[in-house]
């Protein structure tokens, strides 16, 4: 198994990253598709019961359940039928309550195309980790996935170069049908018509500014939109307020610099737009009922 490592912590103390593991692939191609179990997942060194990081992508389809467990601080409950998925750099934690039961696929990154990556989202931080398709979309990604598993198992039919394609070309296919569904899903609360593109560029708005820009006025007045019409469009979308989506974006932000990095708290809060520590200790108070030292030390 390969050797976990540390993000950012001079002395580790930061969360625990796991890398892809080539060295347990079919001959070495970057993914794996196996059977979840007990005392099988998708990393036999994972600590099931401690927060912890991956640098590559996860995608968990249950044929049991229910499961607990937690993807960037948000608890999420997946039965039979459902799937997870997890991309990197997102923390979570196992439930060692709970057996895991089902497929789970893992890919490291690089190891489909360009066009691949952006046609598939593998990389829309914004869609929902936790995905619970209908009988025909969950006929499709079973077909799909057993599919591609029997083509990683099959390692002498065909010389590696063409296996690889081979793999490539069958997860993508699999990667396609997630990503209808994970857009489909995110889809579900918004409005039709000229809401959506309004909240999609807000939302693209928010992630690149995120760490400088707080107010809605300003995302407003960049994007050509009355504030009005912007808290129509992301109230659509979200359920939310603009405000309530930007600050979610930054409290996730420092929930993360705050688990896997040992900087000073405040330098999260400046990393995160506010060069006042206790500015940012009371907003990160605000919204989590802790304080960043309190939540940093829950994770210890």
């Amino acid at each position: 198994m390969a050797d976990e490592h540390h993000q950012d912590g001079g002395d580790g103390g930061g969360i625990r990253t796991f890398p892809f593991p080539v060295e347990l692939s079919v001959l070495g191609v970057g993914m794996q598709v196996g059977p979840m179990g007990t005392g099988r997942t998708w990393h036999s060194s994972a600590p099931l019961h401690r927060v912890h990081r991956i640098d590559f992508h996860v995608v968990m389809l249950f044929t049991g359940g229910p499961v607990r467990h937690m993807i960037d601080f948000a608890e999420y409950e997946a039965a039979a039928g459902d799937l997870l998925w997890i991309r990197p750099g997102q923390v979570h934690r196992f439930s060692p309550e709970h057996e895991y039961r089902g497929t789970a696929l893992t890919m490291q990154p690089g190891f489909l195309p360009r066009a691949t990556v952006e046609a598939t989202g593998l990389y829309r931080y914004d869609l929902p980790p936790l995905l619970r398709p209908d009988p025909a979309q969950l006929a499709g990604l079973t077909a799909s996935l057993e599919q591609l598993r029997r083509e990683y198992e099959d390692a002498t039919t065909l010389p590696l170069s063409l296996h690889t394609s081979v793999l490539r070309h069958s997860l993508t296919a699999f990667l396609l049908r997630l990503a209808h569904l994970a857009a489909n899903s995110a889809a579900t609360r918004e409005a039709a018509g000229p809401g959506d593109t309004t909240f999609t560029l807000f939302r693209d708005a928010v992630e690149r500014g995120f760490a400088t820009n707080h107010s809605v006025s300003a995302y407003a007045d960049a994007l050509g939109y009355s504030r009005r019409t912007l808290v129509r469009a992301v109230r659509a979308a979200t359920g939310e307020t603009p405000k309530a989506f930007i600050d979610k974006r930054v409290i996730l932000e420092a929930k993360r610099l705050l688990a896997h990095t040992d900087l000073p708290i405040g330098r999260v809060g400046a990393a995160v737009g506010f060069p006042d520590a206790a500015n940012f200790s009371k907003f990160f108070h605000q919204h989590t009922d802790q304080t960043p030292a309190a939540f940093r030390a829950d994770l210890s």
